[in-house]
């Protein structure tokens, strides 16, 4: 496997260009750390990347976040995307839940529907920077849209249509879109999820937007009053035109789960995603021209951006849009009809297939996947166990850590490194991470902080309405400046490989999906019978995962059955239903910070059992008698049942 693999390719290639020996992974690594402008610029020649000008430095000698690649460069991502493979190869294995036929789409058809719609939103007045956003879900209608706006020179961004209306109103509404493209619904479960009225909230509810794109993909009626059918974005021919953009030009936003305040918008650039995706894609998934990649995600996650980058191998992706469990093993039998040479899914889904009872090396010819690509959360050890069982005995299981923040991953594995169970393989080339203790001091074998202490081309340019880099600064260098701290907890072990523990901070991460407590905040705090809300999630022994909600009730109301039935009902419809606690607790009030942010962090590290004096410092407290509430219920809740 290693002397046929992509990678094995490249680093032949590489001992040429320098001289010297790459013999395995690990000294690919500690070069590509050592001389991280050489590497980059290495992946630049060795995937020919087509730059219209030329770079007058790899990167300025300003700190993160502050740093600039390739300098002078120009080029367009959907260029990169588009110029491999012949025009009757496939690009795109479309596939609809519930067992119809899948639906191919040539790299030439692909190529002439780009075309289309980027000349449709030349003329509709879209230029370079405008924002194009989308409600959509994982179908050819987001491929072909997301590249268009990029060969415009346009900032695309998308949400999924299992978003309700608050909170993609949150994100888009921050970008001030001229052009929405919507589709009418999904599916999910075996039902047709109708999403007309969010659709026209949407509309109604951002400004900036000059024409709405229709997307009839569920249901069979008239087109919205006013909107633009999707057929006519793609029924001219023209020639394909990509905008020439400079390499830090932005190509999309991506947004965080808004743990204080709105979602981040992480503003990533044409360049750094162009270099990001061929590593990942090329080094790491190991795609070739004519392969096929199956990445289960929905348009919410980045994970249905990176998807993107194997068209840059000229490899095929499988999109499927529908539920990874209806039925039972849907994934896998997606898999194995589309003949995926690559798979990348959630550890939440392995982990349901595992449940399922369904063992898809019986059920199906599962022999042409060799790769499975794992992300969300940490593969717990069972979910191994299950997939060399269950799927095969001879996969590479490769558990990775990165996501929305650079639109790619730290850690993941590689050929060289053996699959061990709850490991995750490595450090990534250019990547130059570590573990931190609270001294800042780099641990082996034992937790620490995730850091990154030299920059990469893939981390946002900025955030989005951040014009001074405050919050960027906040977010991610605030306790070490020029060092990019993750907010992951994570072991560096001696032999290389990694282990991560789950989140340091108060960002929720259920089933693999992280939830943003503000979402909640948002939508709960409109209802007349709760005063404010506390949501706190814990990660918990055996892999499992307990999400909180503390309900403060307005003054005549108590939090009774009916409350909290209206509470479930208002989270499932207005957000999702991933957003519905586990449990909800009745409290007296919600300690915040002198400036009025709430407690979640030593609130979790009470329910986790850290003493009170180390969670928190009471004199920055505006409510200390709150916070010792929450001390005396995690106390109670952690006491040994008698």
């Amino acid at each position: 496997r290693i002397e046929g693999s992509a990678l094995r390719e490249y680093l032949n290639w590489l001992e040429k260009r320098e001289g010297r020996p790459f013999p395995d992974h690990d000294a690919f690594h500690a070069w590509s750390i050592e001389d991280i402008d050489r590497f980059w610029v290495s992946l630049v020649d060795y995937y020919e990347v087509g730059f219209s000008a030329p770079w007058t430095q790899v990167r300025t000698a300003d700190p993160m976040p502050h740093t600039r690649w390739f300098t002078g460069a120009r080029l367009n991502w959907a260029e990169q995307a588009l110029r491999r493979g012949a025009d009757d190869e496939v690009a795109l294995v479309c596939v609809q839940e519930g067992g119809s036929p899948a639906r191919e789409i040539t790299r030439g058809e692909l190529r002439r529907s780009v075309a289309a719609v980027a000349g449709w939103l030349r003329r509709a007045g879209v230029r370079p920077g405008d924002r194009v956003g989308a409600y959509l879900p994982n179908t050819e209608h987001a491929v072909i849209a997301s590249l268009a706006a990029a060969a415009v020179g346009a900032v695309w961004a998308c949400c999924s249509p299992d978003f309700g209306a608050d909170g993609t109103i949150g994100r888009l509404a921050q970008l001030e879109p001229v052009v929405l493209i919507a589709a009418d619904g999904y599916h999910w479960n075996g039902k047709e999820i109708d999403r007309a009225d969010v659709v026209a909230q949407l509309a109604a509810n951002l400004p900036t937007v000059r024409h709405v794109v229709h997307v009839p993909y569920v249901f069979d009626r008239p087109h919205p009053e006013g909107a633009t059918p999707w057929d006519e974005l793609v029924a001219r021919d023209v020639p394909a035109e990509f905008e020439q953009v400079e390499f830090s030009h932005p190509l999309w936003v991506l947004f965080t789960s808004g743990t204080t305040g709105l979602p981040k918008g992480l503003v990533h650039s044409q360049g750094g995603i162009t270099l990001e995706g061929l590593k990942w894609s090329g080094l790491y998934a190991g795609v070739r021209q004519g392969e096929r990649y199956f990445m289960f995600t929905s348009t919410g996650w980045a994970l249905w951006n990176m998807q993107m980058f194997v068209l840059t191998q000229g490899a095929s992706m499988v999109l499927y849009e529908g539920s990874p469990g209806y039925p039972a093993g849907a994934v896998w039998e997606v898999a194995a009809r589309t003949g995926s040479d690559v798979m990348g899914l959630g550890a939440a889904v392995i982990m349901a297939s595992a449940n399922s009872g369904v063992s898809p090396r019986q059920a199906w010819d599962l022999s042409g996947l060799r790769h499975v690509m794992v992300s969300g959360s940490a593969l717990p050890p069972a979910g191994y166990h299950w997939v060399m069982e269950h799927v095969s005995p001879d996969l590479r299981i490769d558990s990775t850590s990165g996501g929305t923040d650079i639109s790619g991953a730290f850690v993941g594995a590689n050929e060289y490194a053996p699959v061990q169970v709850g490991r995750i393989g490595g450090k990534l080339a250019g990547v130059d991470c570590a573990a931190w203790d609270e001294d800042g001091r780099p641990v082996v074998d034992s937790v620490g902080d995730l850091v990154v202490t030299q920059p990469m081309p893939s981390m946002p340019v900025y955030l989005w309405n951040d014009p001074d880099a405050a919050r960027y600064t906040e977010s991610y260098f605030e306790t070490w400046p020029g060092v990019w701290r993750h907010g992951d907890w994570v072991t560096m072990h001696s032999d290389g490989s990694v282990s991560i523990h789950g989140r340091s901070d108060s960002t929720l991460n259920r089933q693999g999906v992280r939830l943003g407590s503000s979402d909640f905040y948002d939508v709960l705090e409109t209802m007349p019978e709760i005063a404010e809300t506390l949501v706190i999630g814990l990660e918990q022994p055996d892999d499992g995962y307990w999400l909180g909600l503390f309900v403060v009730p307005a003054a005549g109301h108590e939090l009774d059955d009916e409350l909290k039935r209206k509470i479930v009902s208002t989270l499932r419809t207005r957000l999702t239903p991933r957003h519905v606690p586990d449990e909800i607790l009745a409290a007296p009030a919600v300690p915040h910070t002198l400036s009025g942010k709430r407690l979640e962090v030593p609130v979790k590290k009470l329910l986790a059992g850290r003493p009170l004096e180390k969670a928190a410092n009471l004199a920055s407290v505006d409510d200390p008698d709150a916070l010792r509430w929450y001390a005396r219920f995690a106390a109670d809740r952690l006491a040994p049942s008698s």
